[in-house]
């Protein structure tokens, strides 16, 4: 199963529903598509979409997918990331109206120098890009929670 998740923005990023349709469209793939489509509207007779699902739904439809394609969001990177899932992020970008800047560009760049995820440009093939998750082989996600916990903990002690 291939989860494809919008996150929760209130601008459409409806450019990367119709990238994930045309997938099913063409056979590229068999896998069942499941979109949390969040405040994006679209309508498919090809695709499983949903705006929100529960957070305990999210999490078991994190836990059945084979790959995660998502937007920038750092949220649904992280939980992909964390469950050493096969990851495929792709950023909304101001010049099509999908968010108020381009910081998920950044977001995305660190994520994949890091070997965490693939990213998606938007001059690239979606299909080439899941052939590509097929084999991908994600680096184990070390969170730096506690380094800045207690870095927290420090300041405050020192103060």
């Amino acid at each position: 199963m291939i989860l494809v998740t919008l996150g929760t923005h209130e601008l459409p990023f409806i450019r990367l529903v119709k990238q994930v349709e045309e997938l099913k469209i063409n056979n590229v793939v068999d896998d069942e598509i499941i979109v949390q489509s969040g405040n994006t509207p679209y309508e498919s007779k090809n695709l499983n979409i949903q705006p929100f699902f529960s957070s305990d739904e999210m999490d078991r439809l994190y836990d059945d997918a084979d790959i995660i394609i998502t937007h920038g969001g750092t949220g649904s990177i992280i939980q992909g990331v964390k469950k050493r899932k096969r990851v495929i992020a792709t950023a909304r970008l101001k010049k099509y109206n999908e968010h108020n800047d381009d910081h998920q560009v950044e977001i995305i760049d660190q994520f994949v120098e890091a070997g965490y995820i693939l990213d998606l440009k938007e001059d690239e093939n979606i299909g080439d890009k899941i052939r590509e998750a097929k084999i991908f082989q994600p680096k184990i996600f070390i969170s730096g929670r506690d380094k800045i916990i207690q870095f927290i903990n420090d300041y405050i002690q020192n103060i």
